[in-house]
């Protein structure tokens, strides 16, 4: 009796061990990669059906904008609504990027100001030289919610390393981690959001960031910034 009990507990165990296998693979199955050091496949230039050479380029594993030609966002190919997004980025002294999430392409790209226009319609996760950029102020500091939430819990990698970062929009609800601390998170719906926007440069923007859905952009500032191991799920 006692060894079919043990022959039966060995059993389960063993379908228990291949179920959290298959699980697990089935969870990592659900991430797409973006930028795998080497494909661009995933990406393409805001606007256009094609992936911009030369404004963008890799080299030695790293996706990297050109500070040489005329700035092109990037955009995913494929649109998401609730998602968990990887990704590692660098910058060259003064460089200043960022990552958008929603963003439809209603806006031209030229802004007048050496960027992208997205900015004035989407939250944007800050990318910056802290040290060298020309604006200090906290608020639009690395890692910040762009001119809305200072970051805390900051540890930046110095300038030309790699900082790791995560993104998650879940029904509203952000977090933003950067090398393993969670450096803020909102919830795009509250009061403290609504309070923060009256008070902000996009009060005068009644659709700033009303959408629910779209492309995840990669800023192309004008400056030299580095991006690598780039993955996303949707949630």
């Amino acid at each position: 009796m006692k060894k079919v009990v043990l022959f039966a507990a060995s059993l389960l165990f063993m379908l228990a061990c291949n179920n959290s296998s298959e699980t697990s693979g089935q969870e990592e199955d659900t991430w797409e990669t973006l930028f795998d050091g080497t494909s661009t496949d995933a990406l393409r230039g805001y606007g256009i059906d094609t992936f911009p050479e030369g404004v963008w380029y890799v080299e030695n594993g790293a996706l990297i904008a050109n500070p040489d030609t005329a700035n092109r966002d990037l955009v995913t190919k494929n649109r998401y609504e609730n998602f968990e997004l990887e990704y590692e980025w660098a910058v060259d002294t003064a460089a200043n990027s960022g990552i958008f999430f929603h963003v439809q392409e209603d806006l031209a790209m030229e802004a007048g100001n050496g960027n992208s226009p997205n900015w004035l319609d989407n939250f944007e996760i800050q990318i910056l030289d802290d040290k060298y950029f020309n604006d200090t102020a906290a608020v639009r500091s690395a890692g910040s919610l762009y001119d809305l939430i200072v970051p805390t819990n900051k540890q930046l990698k110095p300038i030309g390393e790699f900082n790791q970062a995560r993104l998650i929009y879940n029904n509203g609800h952000v977090e933003h981690w950067l090398n393993g601390k969670k450096v803020l998170d909102f919830d795009k719906y509250s009061p403290e959001m609504e309070t923060l926007l009256v008070n902000s440069k996009f009060k005068e923007n009644p659709e700033y960031h009303s959408d629910k859905e779209g492309h995840i952009m990669f800023q192309h500032h004008g400056q030299r910034v580095y991006f690598k191991n780039i993955r996303v799920r949707k949630i």
